[in-house]
């Protein structure tokens, strides 16, 4: 038996496709698994052991889905498996209109009563298991093992502690700093930096361990802001903004103590590595099914009264309403922090 799984974006939602992935391959131990997404985001799939190939394809060359379509069509598959229910997705289903295809439940007329009219319809069901529901009728079952990251077993990431920018702390000691994740794809999701500020520094004196700031090349300015915040306050932190892969990135938040993140990918590599969560929400909400899975977790978020949030299924480049009060007015439980420190440590 051949199966193509189809999600093409983003890194976070195709590390929630991997439970499908892994239980599909345990259920049926025959079964050839293909799986296509865009060419950017394929170094998430490539050493995953529960995949046989990964197709690709480039968004930018705009025959280039027609070029996948026509190799897809010499594939001689037996299921498709359409977990980003797209137009693009319905193109390749229409070419491979002979195959049975199995497509997940988007839940887009719920999305839109809760944006548009603030009418919470949506099912009380994480998007992993709405995933899974596609898979029903080839009897496969969540095993409840939760997100799977895999790195190059032949190369493993490290860090190369010496070109991080250092506030005179030493070299951070595995579990025994905490990470905070400052990006996001859209600005409306990124805790402000003076709010980050004061994260790191209550977060320093309550629990004594030195803070990692994470972020790609797009977060560098942030960083560079943040690190200057803690330095007026002698916060022993590290700025990796623009220096860490991706892969390392993911490496040094398996490393962690305690994750701090907004609603981004590498919280759910953090759920994947079963680190604790604390989950951080700005103009959108837990509510649409995206929130950590399967890991100690708790959920910053501005309690209900708001009356704007959520103002997007996924993001702005800036508060449409001017004051951004999601997460300028942003509570800072650390009293549930300490529970969730509390559950998350070993017995013993």
């Amino acid at each position: 038996m051949k199966i193509l799984v189809l999600r093409f974006s983003a890194i976070g939602d195709i590390v929630l496709t991997t439970p499908v992935i892994r239980c599909l391959k345990q259920k049926l131990p025959d079964v050839e698994i293909h799986f296509a997404t865009q060419l950017q985001f394929a170094f998430l799939l490539r050493h995953n052991p529960y995949i046989d190939q990964v197709l690709t394809w480039d968004k930018g060359d705009k025959s280039d889905l027609d070029r996948l379509i026509k190799d897809l069509k010499a594939g001689d598959y037996d299921y498709v498996i359409d977990l980003h229910h797209n137009l693009r997705t319905a193109k390749i289903k229409r070419a491979l209109s002979k195959v049975p295809a199995f497509s997940f439940d988007k839940c887009n007329i719920q999305k839109w009563l809760l944006v548009n009219f603030k009418w919470d319809r949506m099912p009380d069901v994480h998007i992993v298991d709405r995933y899974m529901d596609t898979l029903s009728s080839l009897g496969v079952v969540n095993d409840k093992k939760g997100l799977d990251y895999f790195f190059d077993p032949s190369k493993p990431p490290t860090i190369d502690w010496s070109k991080w920018t250092d506030s005179g702390s030493s070299v951070p000691v595995p579990d025994n700093y905490i990470a905070v994740v400052i990006g996001a794809t859209h600005f409306t999701k990124q805790l402000p930096v003076n709010r980050l500020i004061e994260l790191c520094k209550a977060a320093w004196h309550r629990y004594q361990k030195p803070v990692l700031i994470l972020g790609g090349p797009t977060d560098i300015e942030r960083g560079q802001m943040l690190s200057a915040g803690l330095k007026s306050d002698k916060v022993p932190h590290h700025d990796t903004t623009g220096l860490l892969t991706f892969d390392q990135s993911a490496e040094a938040i398996r490393q962690s103590w305690l994750v701090f993140s907004n609603d981004t990918g590498l919280m759910h590599v953090a759920a994947a590595f079963r680190k604790p969560v604390v989950s951080i929400w700005g103009n959108t909400t837990p509510r649409l099914g995206m929130y950590p899975y399967m890991t100690p977790y708790i959920v910053w978020e501005h309690p209900a009264g708001l009356g704007c949030r959520p103002c997007s299924k996924i993001g702005f480049k800036s508060c449409p309403k001017g004051h951004f009060k999601c997460m300028q007015d942003l509570a800072f439980d650390w009293e549930a922090v300490d529970s969730l420190m509390q559950k998350a440590q070993p017995e013993g």
